[in-house]
């Protein structure tokens, strides 16, 4: 057995092969962006509908900037509600344009989690195309068993917690659009983000009201 799960979880990211790790919700299952390959077996590892984005997390907003245009109002959100179950919709950057995440090819989907294994990982891999940790149309994972039934030998780590793993999905935020909309309510309220995209608030964190999760800001299903 390994002494380094994590490492062996890098490696096998950086060769192109699939892993699933604890997000600050629930498990996803996590892939190179850059590579298409590594994308294509997500996909299909999931049986994903193609037309379908996969969304990127990061492990530093300055890392999210080489992925995704932020502007002042990505700033905002970010500044308040990173890490943690904000997925904010962004144009790419000349970087990641010809990444295949699937259906839309000039926006993205970013987020820095707030969960201490996905930060570590991330740190050694730089961006992963992550999506929720179940086949199409069914539920996450919740354990180890669950998912090494789901996905067997297509993923080559699994990064499990002894006890069962249950969460409240990020909420999505379009950024593209105009004018910004929320795209799918989970953890964070849309009150909360309308408040932050008026900056009623600047400069802090929303707390309290409106916020769902277990203790601090707890992704992600996919992205509609």
């Amino acid at each position: 057995m390994s002494t380094n799960p994590i490492r062996d979880a890098a490696d096998a990211l950086r060769g192109g092969g699939l892993v699933v790790f604890p997000t600050d919700t629930v498990y996803g299952i996590a892939a190179r962006p850059d590579l298409p390959e590594a994308t294509r077996s997500l996909f299909e590892a999931k049986a994903r509908p193609a037309e379908l984005t996969l969304p990127v997390l990061v492990a530093t907003v300055a890392e999210a900037r080489t992925v995704g245009v932020l502007d002042d109002r990505a700033d905002r959100l970010a500044a308040a509600l990173w890490p943690g179950p904000v997925t904010l919709i962004v144009s790419r950057t000349a970087a990641s344009l010809p990444w295949d995440l699937g259906g839309q090819a000039q926006t993205v989907g970013l987020r820095i989690p707030a969960h201490p294994l996905a930060l570590e990982l991330l740190g050694r891999t730089g961006p992963l195309a992550v999506t929720s940790a179940n086949r199409s149309g069914e539920s996450p994972g919740r354990t180890c068993d669950e998912l090494v039934t789901a996905f067997g030998d297509a993923v080559e780590v699994y990064l499990c917690h002894d006890e069962p793993f249950d969460g409240t999905p990020s909420t999505v935020v379009d950024l593209a659009s105009e004018p910004p909309r929320v795209a799918r309510e989970g953890a964070v309220a849309s009150s909360v983000i309308a408040r932050l995209l008026a900056d009623e608030r600047p400069g802090e964190r929303p707390t309290g009201e409106g916020i769902a999760g277990q203790g601090p800001l707890l992704d992600s299903r996919p992205l509609p």
